[in-house]
């Protein structure tokens, strides 16, 4: 059973600044790349097995409690867009106000020793763990956070029936299941052997992202 920790910071109710965020769905929208519950769900599994493979194998790691620096520097190396490291740095900083108070700890401090600003997938790996969580528990929550927020974020954006797009969550669970079977292996080896898969779209939707939202209105952060 997952800690109650990870049950937490999978909660979107947890003050971690995660509701700024879209992960990429409202450039998408923008562009009318989504437009129904079919992209959505097209978009969100993509995002899961790609960005959310790398975060999640990165938070399993980081649950093991020591080598930050360089799983630090990792998954920098592993994020090709100045606005996706800003984003994870900046999800990290917000959500590490609130764990601070929550579960203070010698990893914690260790993570923060590195960055002030951690990767926000480090964070819930080294929170996961201290708390006695397992990887899996670490790869779990963040996994599911890469598609529950931009979910979350289509409804707003789109109108979406939300039962519908809850059902296209549930509907990942296989995949889930795939990249935290992954994300848990992939630990367990050395850190420069993690996954690294691409999401060009992604990443260039991303950039796109900080120029209008400078220039525009709009919803999110990201």
């Amino acid at each position: 059973m997952a800690t109650l920790a990870a049950l937490t910071l999978a909660d979107a109710r947890f003050p971690g600044g995660g509701h700024v965020h879209s992960g990429g769905v409202e450039e998408a929208v923008a562009r009318g790349l989504v437009t129904c519950v079919d992209d959505l769900a097209a978009l969100l599994d993509g995002r899961l097995r790609t960005a959310g493979l790398v975060a999640a194998s990165f938070a399993a790691a980081a649950a093991g409690g020591t080598g930050f620096a360089l799983l630090d520097a990792e998954l920098d190396a592993r994020t090709p867009s100045p606005a996706q490291r800003t984003v994870s740095r900046a999800q990290g900083r917000a959500t590490l106000r609130a764990a601070r108070l929550a579960w203070p700890s010698d990893a914690l401090d260790a993570l923060c020793a590195v960055d002030p600003r951690p990767h926000h997938a480090l964070l819930v790996g080294a929170v996961v763990g201290a708390e006695g969580g397992t990887p899996a528990d670490a790869a779990q929550c963040v996994g599911y956070l890469a598609v529950s927020g931009p979910a979350s974020a289509a409804i707003r954006l789109l109108g979406l029936d939300p039962f519908a797009v809850n059902a296209v969550v549930t509907g990942l669970a296989g995949v889930l299941d795939g990249v935290v079977d992954s994300a848990v292996r992939s630990a367990a080896g050395p850190v420069a052997e993690l996954p690294a898969p691409g999401a060009p779209v992604l990443d260039l939707m991303a950039q796109a992202h900080v120029t209008h939202h400078r220039e525009q209105v709009r919803l999110f952060a990201s």
